[in-house]
């Protein structure tokens, strides 16, 4: 699954690190892709459609990468199709580093984590900005309620499942009182316990 994903990745200058550091290269020769990419299945679907926030890098003009944090309900990065992803921007700061970045080195590097469960995804891919007024159905699906000010989309090239290793796990507002409630009931549960049980002994 992560075969072209290492390809670009395991560049001549990594695999040279990797021997210094371990004595032997991990991972395979780096040679044309050919057009080949990593495909999106269903576990790669269903972890990236529960996310709410993901992390993307762009690079400049002068070489510089830029790693901008995007958020939003569950779900609003959406999968297209087995080699598509696209979400819908909306009105941030108007900065547009991300956007102009894209215009003129479409290469985009994203993270998706999931915190609770210590899972992390990497995404290689080359994004497209589009209009929403020309691809009205597409900015009705990525986001049904709301003012879209441009589509990004992005052609997936490479997936891979990173390890947890050093992933602390964190929690959302709504995923702290989903586990809370639980513990509420059972508390409640308990309280009525010992009050039918009290009543018993009086």
């Amino acid at each position: 699954m992560a075969e072209n994903f290492l390809r670009i990745a395991f560049t001549p200058s990594v695999l040279d690190a990797q021997r210094r550091a371990y004595g032997r290269a991990q991972g395979p020769l780096p040679g044309e892709s050919r057009g080949a990419v990593d495909a999106i299945g269903p576990d790669e679907r269903a972890f990236i459609e529960a996310r709410d926030s993901f992390y993307m890098a762009t690079v400049s003009e002068t070489g510089w990468p830029y790693v901008q944090h995007r958020g939003g309900p569950a779900g609003f990065l959406r999968v297209l199709d087995a080699r598509t992803i696209a979400f819908a921007d909306v009105r941030g700061n108007r900065q547009l580093v991300s956007a102009g970045n894209l215009a003129h080195d479409a290469r985009v590097a994203l993270i998706l984590v999931d915190y609770p469960r210590r899972a992390r995804l990497k995404v290689l891919g080359r994004a497209s900005v589009l209009d929403p007024k020309e691809h009205p159905e597409l900015a009705a699906q990525l986001l049904p309620a709301g003012k879209v000010e441009r589509i990004v989309r992005i052609d997936v090239v490479g997936l891979d499942w990173n390890c947890p290793q050093n992933l602390t796990p964190r929690y959302t507002e709504a995923e702290v009182e989903e586990y809370a409630s639980v513990l509420r009931a059972r508390i409640a549960e308990l309280e009525a316990e010992l009050a039918t049980r009290a009543d018993g002994r009086t």
